[in-house]
């Protein structure tokens, strides 16, 4: 192969992504250098985070430039190892490949990991950065104690179906919502839920959370924003937790949407409410991948993957996570 596909950021969005926002193009194959390895793209991650990355505006990572190459999580293979810091043949994990047949790097950004655990694409998910946001937010901010309750929005998606199951490791009473009958029946049968809500043919969202929740809500695991947020809060018990890991629900909007009109309730409550970003606990990694390493061995922890097939598809399959086309975790596969 002499030349190297690659999806570049063509034009910024105005609201929802459209695939004329990206483009396939093709640069030379890189080189790798003395100290360097040469890694072929396996596996990609789309995740919602990276919405945020296109738009020309200040957050906790830079913004993608026009006309340059989309990075993100992915599974790669050696396949040249000139002193880099993997033999050839070792499968990795990180950033820095992102969405892109091959790049050349040294190593020091990526982990190594075992094909033996669970399939290589589970670490772009269930063993990656969904997972150890899941990990990292449910047990280091929300803190939830055994016979608490626990609810979590976008419950089936890659981060809240992880966060479900390791709060009902952890004892308690767990709520999910999410956007259709299949994924709630999923969340009650397989990840084991208590309660599972359809958001969209529920009606009221606060009359259904009130419903599953008689004794209220000690940690909200926040992953929607919007109604779900509103909803919550009115629930919320003396003291609770609110882990604020991602507001989907407007991450595409153009205009701030009104905020919860019962916000004022965190004061005479005494609610906590952190936002987090996962790159902040990396001291974390090695507790997150032998406790969910672990469990996953022991079968107690599921997941659920949508898997869309091939480079050229990455755009759409990243536009998919808007509309909800994604069941748990969306992987674009790019190579054997």
């Amino acid at each position: 192969m002499t030349e190297n596909r690659q999806i570049v950021l063509k034009s910024r969005p105005v609201g929802l992504p459209t695939p004329e926002n990206f483009a396939l193009e093709t640069a030379p194959m890189p080189v790798a250098g003395e100290g360097e390895m040469l890694v072929r793209t396996l596996w990609m991650s789309v995740d919602p985070y990276i919405r945020g990355r296109i738009s020309d505006r200040k957050s906790y990572a830079p913004p993608f430039q026009i006309g340059e190459p989309l990075d993100g999580y992915f599974v790669g293979r050696v396949e040249e190892s000139k002193g880099g810091r993997f033999p050839a043949g070792t499968h990795v994990f990180g950033t820095g490949g992102g969405w892109r047949d091959y790049h050349a790097a040294d190593g020091k950004a990526l982990r190594a990991v075992d094909p033996d655990i669970a399939p290589l694409q589970a670490n772009i998910g269930v063993l990656g950065m969904p997972g150890q946001t899941a990990y990292v937010g449910l047990l280091d901010i929300g803190r939830p104690k055994e016979g608490e309750t626990v609810f979590v929005s976008a419950a089936s998606g890659a981060v809240g179906a992880v966060v479900c199951q390791i709060a009902k490791l952890k004892g308690c009473r767990v709520v999910g919502s999410a956007g259709s009958d299949e994924k709630c029946a999923w969340l009650s049968d397989e990840a084991g839920v208590d309660a599972a809500i359809n958001y969209r043919t529920c009606g009221d969202l606060e009359a259904a959370l009130a419903a599953a929740c008689p004794d209220g809500i000690d940690v909200y695991f926040e992953n929607v924003g919007g109604e779900h947020l509103q909803a919550a809060l009115s629930q919320m018990n003396f003291f609770g937790r609110i882990v604020a890991c991602g507001m989907i629900a407007g991450y595409n909007d153009s205009a701030p949407r009104p905020g919860p009109n019962n916000l004022f309730l965190v004061v005479g409550r005494r609610i906590r409410m952190q936002g987090f970003i996962v790159s902040d606990h990396r001291e974390r990694t090695d507790d997150f991948l032998s406790d969910v390493g672990g469990w996953i061995r022991d079968g107690r922890l599921r997941w659920r993957e949508t898997v869309v097939e091939g480079l050229e598809r990455a755009p759409d399959a990243f536009i998919g996570l808007f509309h909800g086309d994604n069941f748990g975790k969306m992987c674009v596969k790019v190579a054997e």
